[in-house]
């Protein structure tokens, strides 16, 4: 039986990592060397897209026999992108403009394997309809959480959850950050099956 090849994370963030974790493979993790600017008039999923690819590839360049995951989410309101706020202000001004309105997260997967050639990717939106919200939810929201590093500040996946009214996906785990169901038929495609024995 052949050995099943290396699998890298191409990702620094936590929530990818602890994602795939569940899929009980092993894997490494390496930080992608990829400048994350959007294009000009580049809409939101196709910056998601083409990220989750250069993250891939940046890994797939120095472990070409590896199979690389490359994932890239980008909240889109209105055909603008929201990225990390990165500070409690912009998490403010960010959740202020989401309340009581509907948004889109665009969650890319890339899979790539640069020595034979293989390379599948998908982007998958998750809608979110967020709740009325008034200042005092959102610093109570913000203070407890400190979603500084999470696309549009949502935090779904704990506190931010009470922020919502709803969530639309094919996908439950898109919005943390990682489409699980897409990366297992990706996978499976590269020759790594979660369910083999």
């Amino acid at each position: 039986m052949p050995a099943r090849p290396a699998l890298i994370l191409a990702s620094t963030s936590r929530y990818r990592r602890e994602l795939l974790e569940r899929l009980r493979l092993p894997f490494e993790v390496r930080a992608p060397e990829v400048d994350e600017t959007p294009l000009p008039n580049e809409l939101p999923a196709a910056l998601a897209d083409r990220l989750a690819l250069a993250k891939a590839l940046a890994v797939s360049s120095t472990h070409p026999d590896a199979i690389v995951i490359g994932s890239d989410q980008v909240a889109d309101l209105d055909g603008q992108a929201i990225g990390k706020p990165g500070s409690h202000e912009r998490a403010v001004a960010q959740l202020r403009a989401m309340s009581g309105r509907a948004l889109v997260f665009h969650t890319a997967v890339a899979v790539v394997c640069a020595a034979r050639g293989f390379e599948r990717r998908a982007c998958v939106p998750v809608t979110v309809r967020v709740r009325r919200l008034s200042d005092g939810e959102i610093e109570h929201y913000l203070r407890a959480e400190h979603p500084y590093d999470c696309a549009g500040s949502a935090k779904a996946e704990t506190l931010g959850i009470a922020l919502l009214e709803a969530i639309e996906s094919d996908d439950p785990t898109t919005l943390v950050g990682l489409p699980l169901i897409r990366t297992c038929e990706m996978l499976r495609a590269a020759g790594i099956d979660p369910l083999a024995p």
